[in-house]
């Protein structure tokens, strides 16, 4: 008889939360239940040929999902992190890749878990993460500031999620690569939670001080010049991207309306 959606939904999250998920993600291949629950994942399982080798990415994807921690919506990614790549696979370019694999497993994602029944909000995040995974990969190469807010501010509220999955994303036999990633992703918290410190002060201060104020305003040190520091603030906070010559721009629109 075959599964509702709902019974789909909780063999899956069932085997996903259970003490042995890769036991429980195994059994659901070998049992062939994940072909009609996630046909997605057993299509992982991808041929391998003796000239372009590279990781059976099925194997790696069970053992990836079974060393996050123990978050529904971090499994959901990790399961659906590399779902795009037996769409994506080419030899074109003198071995195997998976061009933009996390942009198509990302709707991949998306239509399964709608499937499924999965919370929209469940959905969403999920697919997110599936979208920034690969996203990391570039940061040993040295990343700029704008580079690291970019990506605080991609992953948003899921940006521990997604750090976690970016940990678990090593099957590796050699301890030392796993070493490499843990200190380069704690170098990049380090470095997120640095920047976000260092823009929150920036943001208490006006981009203008009281001198360039009254030279701007043409005026001499008396309450205005206050009101426009206070005006100047309120603006910063609210527009921390705001630029000098929009800042300018704001401060002379507001003296205008100030004197009318």
């Amino acid at each position: 008889m075959e599964l509702s959606i709902d019974e789909k939904r909780e063999h899956l999250s069932g085997a996903l939360m259970s003490d042995d998920v890769e036991a429980a993600l195994w059994n659901l291949v070998d049992t062939g239940l994940a072909d009609e629950i996630v046909p997605e994942l057993p299509a992982l399982r991808l041929e391998q040929d003796p000239i372009h080798r590279h990781k059976e990415v099925l194997s790696h994807t069970i053992a990836v999902t079974a060393k996050t921690p123990g978050d529904l919506v971090i499994r959901l990614a990790a399961l659906f992190h590399d779902i795009g790549k037996p769409a994506t696979r080419s030899f074109k370019h003198g071995g195997v890749t998976f061009r933009h694999h996390e942009a198509v497993g990302a709707k991949i994602t998306k239509k399964r878990l709608r499937v499924l029944g999965y919370p929209e909000d469940v959905v969403r995040d999920v697919a997110q993460i599936v979208r920034l995974s690969g996203r990391f990969k570039g940061y040993a190469d040295g990343w700029g500031d704008s580079a690291v807010r970019r990506y605080a501010r991609d992953a948003g509220h899921l940006l521990g999620k997604l750090n976690s999955l970016v940990r678990s994303d090593c099957t590796s036999r050699h301890d030392h690569i796993h070493q490499a990633i843990h200190h380069h992703v704690d170098d990049l918290e380090r470095r997120i939670g640095e920047l976000a410190e260092s823009d929150r002060r920036a943001a208490e201060r006006p981009l203008l001080d009281g001198g360039e104020v009254m030279e701007r305003l043409g005026v001499g040190p008396g309450p205005e010049v206050g009101k426009a520091l206070k005006f100047l603030l309120e603006l910063r906070r609210s527009q921390p991207d705001l630029d000098r010559e929009g800042t300018e721009a704001s401060l002379d629109n507001w003296w205008r309306d100030y004197q009318s």
